[in-house]
């Protein structure tokens, strides 16, 4: 990772927290501006700088324009960032707490994935405590869909089809259905589908509507498998550099930022599904057999994901299921 931060960031996370006056904060973010995080990301950036006075002003970078999505994390863990944006999911590998939202057919519906993530969250706080960092708040995706070049009706018919995977979930799921994964960030999707990389993909509507999907796929199957959810994490030694004012700033905008967040993405759902039908797309009721086969796969992985994750995924999951 190239990307270095400003002197003046550097300096100033290197102070004491009285040197924090008019420290510039620098957020990189992995998705475009249009992209309903990102305008909530901008909304939390703007309370914050207006709230906390001159005690810290926060510029937003996103769609990996200053730090690849992959490099996000261990930036604002190591200090180059106090602050960003990334995939809960993408840290599966780190401890499977962080993938317990992406687990296919586990949360399919909004109600589902916030008892979920409260179920979640007391276990990804201690994780990501242990590298020096602090959730500030989480937002999901509107739920996950099949997207294809032809029509699908049961899950032998994507046997052998490369498919767009972007952490380990979706690659597990790839191999349990047959398919070759790929891993692909969101930037790069239209040029995996229109080199031929990829032929096959599981994401959001909003993400179908950011690749404009219409320029190289067909069919969209709402098949509502799961809600993966993107969090902001801050520097926890930067974080406590700040004047309370500031730190008190930053904790009223991210409360309101994940609320805001999370009824967007609801209205996103919707508004996004329209636009991939306007836009030629054809949105498909999914058969009952490729649901049934779907979700006999989900069954398989929730246990899988329950072994992998030991005595800390059995009390997750015992709380979601209470």
């Amino acid at each position: 990772m190239k990307h270095l931060p400003t002197a003046f960031l550097a300096a100033a996370l290197a102070l004491p927290g009285a040197a924090f006056a008019q420290t510039a904060w620098d957020m990189p973010t992995p998705y475009p501006d249009g992209n309903f995080h990102e305008k909530n990301i901008a909304q939390f950036i703007s309370q914050v700088n207006d709230k906390a006075g001159d005690a810290v002003k926060i510029t937003l970078h996103p769609n990996q324009s200053l730090i690849k999505h992959a490099d996000i994390k261990n930036s604002v863990r190591d200090g180059i960032v106090p602050i960003g944006e990334l995939l809960v999911s993408r840290l599966e590998n780190e401890s499977p707490i962080f993938g317990v939202d992406s687990v296919p057919f586990l949360a399919t519906s909004y109600d589902e994935a916030f008892k979920l993530y409260q179920a979640q969250k007391p276990l990804m706080e201690k994780a990501l405590e242990k590298d020096g960092l602090k959730l500030l708040f989480s937002v999901p995706w509107p739920p996950q869909g099949l997207y294809t070049k032809e029509k699908v009706e049961t899950i032998p018919d994507l046997s052998g089809k490369s498919f767009r995977a972007y952490n380990k979930s979706t690659e597990q799921l790839a191999s349990d259905a047959g398919m070759v994964p790929t891993q692909i960030e969101a930037a790069d999707i239209p040029t995996a589908f229109s080199t031929g990389r990829v032929a096959v993909m599981m994401t959001s509507p909003s993400t179908g509507v950011d690749s404009k999907v219409w320029d190289f796929l067909q069919y969209y199957y709402p098949l509502n498998a799961w809600l993966p959810r993107n969090m902001v994490i801050v520097n926890q030694s930067a974080f406590d550099a700040l004047p309370e004012g500031a730190q008190t700033a930053i904790m009223d905008a991210a409360a309101a930022a994940e609320k805001r967040g999370w009824d967007a993405s609801k209205e996103e759902t919707q508004r996004t599904t329209d636009l991939l039908k306007e836009n030629g797309i054809e949105v498909v009721e999914p058969s009952a057999e490729l649901k049934q086969g779907f979700q006999k796969i989900g069954e398989k992985m929730t246990e899988a994901w329950k072994q992998s994750a030991g005595e800390d995924g059995e009390t997750l999951l015992d709380a979601y299921r209470k």
